[in-house]
């Protein structure tokens, strides 16, 4: 889908996404990043989205702090921040995943492209759709 076809989706990419992203340089997550820094989506994000990224890069993938600073800086590249003022309670089961959502409803995104079962069981949210990685690819590229 060309941006100048269609309204330009918009979507908020679960941490994640973005960790299977930057980590393995092949996949849907890579593929789908490829995609929002030639423009084909809009991707947002928010502070607490980026801390989460952060911390699990350092914390469970040991990934050194040049390497972090970097990944984050092409985040901030290819995404919008927003700042959500209303938080929600929905997933009870994990409720950091809670973030996305509120992410998602301040942006007023389109979808949320996650491999987290809480959000995908969801299925929608606030007119929100909750898409896998490889769901949301070929939704951009349709």
């Amino acid at each position: 889908m060309k941006a100048e076809d269609k309204k330009l989706i918009k979507a908020v990419l679960d941490t994640n996404v973005l960790i299977s992203s930057i980590l393995w340089k092949k996949g849907n997550p890579y593929n789908i990043v490829q995609l929002t820094l030639d423009n084909k989506f809009k991707s947002f994000t928010s502070n607490e989205i980026l801390n989460e990224l952060i911390r699990i890069l350092r914390d469970k993938f040991e990934q050194p702090e040049e390497m972090i600073q970097r990944q984050v800086a092409l985040v901030l590249k290819y995404s919008s921040v927003v700042n959500p003022i209303i938080k929600f309670r929905e997933i009870k089961d994990d409720p950091k995943d809670d973030m996305i959502l509120e992410c998602a409803c301040e942006a007023k995104v389109n979808y949320i492209c996650s491999g987290d079962k809480h959000l995908l069981n969801l299925v929608e949210f606030k007119k929100i759709k909750m898409l896998t990685p490889k769901d949301f690819l070929n939704k951009i590229l349709s």
